[in-house]
């Protein structure tokens, strides 16, 4: 018995256009189509088929899925829906997410979150040193324009500053000289209201941290008034600086893969530069040795020759915590990620040195 399209439609609960839909794409073509006229007709055994299809499509099954689930075996049926449905329940509570965030932030004026103190005061004892001395306010030379001097007075501004920015129910602490990038990101013990980001002198800030760390807690308040740190009944205001950060998170993205990789004991290596002005560092067989004299163990992979600062990297390692140091180098000319090996939310990246010959 043949069934018009329209028929078939109201059997199977597809409306005719979805039929011609399915046909041209090969998942349901009618069983005959009359040459004169260019009429579908569909047989009663292709209900089965029909009502699948709608059901597939109903949870919203891509049609490449939907081909092969169409001719499947109930067994393999059924694992491609159980995993459709994970990645729709995926999706969901990252849109819901997603949309939480957004109302949040357009809803809250005021960021509110809570940090321990002593990890408040660990953060800003790690990352301040890295921002560069205050910048002294000089006058425009000749032939330079008032607007490029202000820019590069802005900037001079932003690097003797820490970036706090407070997302996600973390606080990333951020401070660059140019020469190297200290980050170091704290887990929130409680976190409302939208994104927020200011700007703090590196000294005023770490006078703050010194004074949070007498605090189990210590909350940090950021709206449109400004900034302030509670530490129990205590109020410290705090001085925001009206300047632009540089987009530092780009550099971090940028980071190619390290060719060598390895832990080393962080003050044995600290003691080695000692006295020195500019180092050499062989790596390789696990062993690193500074300058060709002093040679310290180390574990990892892959060899490297490279350069620094003694006092630049004295200053990463000085900063890092636990007894070992994570050196992770791409190419003599890029930046050296300094990771403390026990405490990865804390990382440095150095510049390295050309060394002669």
């Amino acid at each position: 018995m043949s069934l018009t399209i329209s028929e078939f439609a109201r059997l199977v609960g597809l409306a005719p256009s979805a039929l011609r839909f399915y046909d041209d794409c090969g998942l349901l073509p009618p069983a005959s189509v009359d040459s004169s006229n260019g009429y579908r007709y569909y047989a009663a055994s292709q209900q089965p088929r029909a009502r699948l299809l709608r059901d597939l499509r109903e949870i919203d099954l891509p049609l490449a899925e939907v081909r092969l689930a169409l001719d499947a075996d109930p067994a393999v049926l059924a694992d491609i829906v159980r995993a459709h449905l994970r990645t729709v329940e995926a999706k969901t509570a990252a849109a819901r997410a997603a949309a939480h965030h957004l109302l949040t932030q357009l809803l809250t004026e005021r960021t509110t979150v809570i940090l321990g103190g002593p990890e408040f005061a660990s953060a800003t004892r790690q990352v301040a040193p890295a921002a560069a001395a205050p910048a002294p306010i000089i006058a425009p030379t000749a032939g330079t324009s008032a607007t490029s001097s202000g820019v590069e007075a802005e900037l001079a501004v932003a690097l003797g500053c820490v970036l706090v920015e407070l997302a996600g129910d973390e606080v990333t602490f951020v401070a660059t000289d140019r020469y190297r990038l200290a980050v170091r990101t704290v887990r929130a013990m409680e976190f409302a209201g939208p994104s927020a980001r200011v700007l703090v002198r590196a000294d005023e800030l770490a006078e703050l941290g010194r004074w949070a760390a007498a605090g189990e807690t210590v909350r940090v308040e950021v709206g449109a008034g400004g900034a302030e740190l509670v530490r129990g009944d205590e109020v410290r205001q705090i001085s925001v600086v009206a300047a632009e950060y540089p987009a530092y998170q780009g550099i971090l993205d940028g980071l190619a893969a390290p060719v060598c990789r390895v832990v080393v004991d962080r003050a044995a290596l600290r003691a080695a530069l000692e006295g020195r002005d500019v180092v050499a560092f062989d790596i390789g067989s696990g062993r690193l040795t500074v300058d060709g004299e002093q040679t310290l163990e180390v574990i990892g992979s892959g060899a490297a020759r490279i350069g620094f600062t003694a006092e630049l990297l004295g200053a990463a390692l000085e900063a890092s915590v636990g007894p070992d140091v994570l050196l992770e180098i791409c190419a003599q000319d890029r930046p050296v990620v300094v990771r403390s090996a026990d405490q990865g939310t804390f990382t440095t990246l150095v510049m390295p040195v050309r060394l002669d010959g």
